[in-house]
């Protein structure tokens, strides 16, 4: 597969005039998952309006709620200008750029990004939920998120870390 081209944002694309925190969780499991999440990163640093701040290890998962190999996942805290859903709208074209399909609901992929946190906003639409409804119930979320910032608070839920006993029977092992 040929590399990603810098992803395009429309020159309307929403932009603050303050920079926002932002983490995006990073998943993969098909083709070389470890260099798709690896360059996955790299891209998230390229993002119009984006600089990428921070990086977790690359943590290896089994599939939860879904079918194929091991995953190998990550998370990137960025600082973004973009909107919620403009970061939105280049995290899904990040993915197409990545060969992405959607054959059924948590089908195995070449690149999953989801936005977890966008700055201390409470986002819930048709098109987007911030915080990730589901980042809480997930050990290949929650740990690597902690090992970027261990003292985070996600807004309505309070510290992050008061959560890590409720995923310590799900497997997951540092690459």
């Amino acid at each position: 597969m040929n590399a990603p081209s810098t992803t395009p944002i429309a020159p309307e694309a929403p932009v603050n005039a303050a920079a926002v925190t932002a983490y995006i969780g990073i998943g993969a499991n098909l083709g070389d998952a470890r260099a798709q999440v690896q360059r996955a990163i790299l891209q998230l640093g390229k993002l119009p309006h984006t600089s990428l701040s921070a990086q977790s290890s690359l943590f290896r998962t089994a599939p939860l709620d879904a079918d194929g190999d091991d995953y190998i996942n990550a998370v990137a805290c960025i600082s973004t200008r973009l909107s919620a859903h403009a970061l939105l709208q280049a995290l899904q074209q990040v993915e197409q750029d990545f060969g992405r399909q959607r054959p059924y609901p948590n089908a195995p992929r070449t690149l999953d990004l989801d936005l977890l946190l966008y700055g201390q906003a409470s986002i819930a639409d048709s098109t987007l939920t911030v915080p990730h409804p589901r980042m809480l119930q997930r050990a290949f979320v929650l740990i690597p998120l902690l090992q970027i910032d261990p003292f985070i608070n996600i807004p309505k839920h309070g510290p992050a870390h008061q959560f890590a006993p409720q995923v310590a029977d799900q497997a997951i092992r540092k690459v």
